[in-house]
Formats: C-alpha cells, structure tokens, sequence
C-alpha cells in the first residue's frame, strides 16, 4: 500500500495563492499565520539585506509559526516585497496611497521579490525565490484615475497595488521572469518539490 501523502496547509490569507494552488489541482488546507511583518522588514532594512532575504524570512517565518501547530503537514509559507531602487514598498494603506505609489512606480522598473518555502515540524525542508522585473508604461493622470474608480479596494491587497490578472495589466508595458512569481507564488518550482515529497502524482 502506497504510503499516505502528507497533507498540505497554505499558511497564507492570499485568495490569489490559494487560488494558483487550486487551479493546479494541489489539495490543502489555508490557516493563515499571526505575525507582524513591520519588525522583520524594518530589521532586514537596518542590517542591509536586500529585498529577496527579507522576502525570504518572511516567508520562513509565516510557515514556521504554523508548522508548530501542524508538526506532520507540509506548510508552505510565501511573500512578496517590491522594490524600486532602494525603496521597499507594503501594500498601500487606502486608495491615496496606492494612487501615490502608482505615480512613484509610473515609467520605471521594479522588482517583485517573491520567495516561498515548505517548513515540516518546524525546519524548514525547501525553498525556492524568483525576481522578475516588470516596467511601467507612462500613463495618463486621466487613466490611473478611471483605473483606480474601476479597481477600488481590490488594490489594497496587492503589494504593487496592481493585480496583473486584472486592469493591472495595463499599466504595464514590460515584464521579464517567472509569471506566477508576480502572482505571489514561483508554482513551477513548487509543484516540482511537492511531486519529489510523494504529495503528487510524478
């Protein structure tokens, strides 16, 4: 008899990487981890650590702080920092925010810094990052308006305060990298280690 997989939680509140893992047929459980990412960042910040480390112990810590509940699941914990420059952006607070941030990023390149790990009784077995660039068109003041009326508060749960399967789309006039990296999750890299675990199909 075939052993029994071990079952998959998502320790993330995003309805886009649930959403990823659904479409591709993966079977898991979502609890959302209870940490506060602002200390984290701000020492990552402090000590010089680029945006991909940062990215990197955040999510660490997310699938951390479940496994410790969930000792025998595979928990996958993911995050995503962009970075223009040397700055670091959050998702925007309010609609003023995201409309600022939109403004700062308008013709000029960025990076999504997308890291995602795999924790099982609290140690960490895999993990995988991507950095693809995207760079944005200069558009109108009359169309970040009608973009932001048409999009409302489904732009406050983005880090870009863009969702690329979206409107979002049209900001945007060059991407290069890992396409489901900007969506939150590098599913390729993924998928591949959980077949090697035996939790799918090879």
């Amino acid at each position: 008899m075939a052993p029994t997989p071990e079952p998959i939680i998502l320790a993330s509140a995003s309805p886009t990487r649930a959403r990823l893992l659904e479409a591709a047929g993966v079977r898991f459980t979502v609890k959302p981890p209870e940490i506060d990412e602002a200390p984290t960042k701000q020492r990552a910040r402090q000590v010089g650590q680029s945006a991909i480390e940062c990215a990197r112990m955040l999510a660490a810590a997310k699938a951390g702080a479940v496994s410790h509940r969930y000792p025998e699941a595979l928990v996958i914990g993911a995050d995503q920092l962009l970075a223009a420059g040397d700055e670091w952006y959050d998702k925007p607070a309010d609609l003023a925010a995201a409309r600022a941030q939109l403004q700062a990023l308008r013709g000029h390149t960025h990076v999504l810094a997308t890291a995602v790990c795999v924790v099982r009784s609290g140690e960490r077995v895999w993990h995988a990052a991507s950095m693809p660039e995207l760079t944005m068109r200069p558009f109108s003041d009359a169309f970040l308006a009608e973009y932001i009326a048409a999009e409302g508060e489904a732009l406050l749960g983005s880090v870009g305060a863009y969702r690329l399967e979206g409107r979002g789309i049209q900001l945007l006039e060059r991407m290069t990298g890992d396409h489901f990296a900007v969506l939150g999750l590098p599913l390729f890299e993924l998928l591949d280690f959980l077949r090697s675990r035996g939790a799918l199909s090879p």
